[in-house]
């Protein structure tokens, strides 16, 4: 039934590439925005105020119970590729270019539904108790957060991998284009700074590209704003909070004042 299972080499490899991966984007976020440059940055800190120690200790791991977990499934994955099952196709060309850049799109468009309606499900009362309130442990999150999951959760999040590889037509290539942005965007979210410029959240285009506001204003208020990459189905289900945007303009006007910010005793003294 395994004949195809990736060997123990591919498999430290793949795990390797999770763990590496997380640690890159999110250690380099977290070392130069929370230590190295935080005073030059305070203004632009969503949440005036840094997280205790403790829960950053938690996001990490919580993040590397995820990233196991990730792990078995993408296996799992790779084998049903190795058996035939999943639309994974070679060389990179087979369907042109064209397409290569189109099935990327494709995937984040899925996953941006997929992430939106299943967040919403793993708000149901229940469901919000005995899963997902783990990650909403991060009232105020760090870019550690970004796979800070319950198992259960952690399930959910990998399981648009299998989804994306039974339905999409794509190369090793386009699957790792895709989990790169997932990544990359996934720690913009949680990295409780903004980032993006003036007049982004409210433009008639880039409004419906979400921002490190709007994720963080989910985290600390637990309701509205669902949606991961785009703003279409928290317009479409009228699910964006109501200040999301004067509270985006708020973060960006204290940005950009021109003066030495005030920060906290207890951030000075770490």
């Amino acid at each position: 039934m395994f004949s195809s299972f990736p060997d123990k080499t591919q498999s430290i490899t793949l795990v390797f590439n999770i763990v590496s991966r997380y640690l890159l984007f999110t250690g380099l976020a977290y070392v130069f925005f929370y230590v190295w440059r935080k005073r030059k940055y305070w203004l632009a800190k969503i949440q005036q105020r840094y997280p205790d120690k403790k829960q950053v200790i938690n996001e990490i791991k919580n993040s590397f119970l995820s990233m196991s977990i990730f792990g078995v499934v993408i296996l799992l994955t790779i084998w049903a590729g190795n058996k035939g099952l999943t639309l994974a196709y070679a060389p990179a060309d087979k369907y042109g270019y064209g397409y290569y850049v189109f099935s990327i799109l494709l995937m984040i468009v899925v996953h941006d539904t997929y992430f939106y309606w299943t967040h919403r499900l793993l708000h149901w009362k229940p469901l919000f108790k005995a899963v997902h309130k783990t990650h909403h442990l991060s009232v105020n999150p760090t870019p550690f957060a970004a796979y800070a999951f319950h198992p259960v959760e952690a399930i959910i999040e990998v399981g648009i991998i299998p989804l994306v590889s039974f339905t999409i037509p794509h190369t090793t290539g386009t699957i790792t284009v895709f989990v790169l942005y997932s990544l990359f965007l996934n720690v913009i979210g949680h990295l409780g700074y903004e980032l993006f410029p003036k007049g982004f959240a409210g433009h008639w285009l880039f409004r419906w590209h979400n921002t490190s506001t709007h994720h963080n204003m989910h985290h600390r208020l637990t309701k509205y704003n669902y949606g991961l990459y785009f703003n279409f189905w928290d317009k479409m289900m009228g699910t964006n909070h109501p200040k999301y945007i004067e509270s985006f303009d708020e973060v960006v006007e204290r940005r950009s004042q021109d003066r030495i910010p005030a920060m906290p005793d207890e951030v000075l003294a770490d």
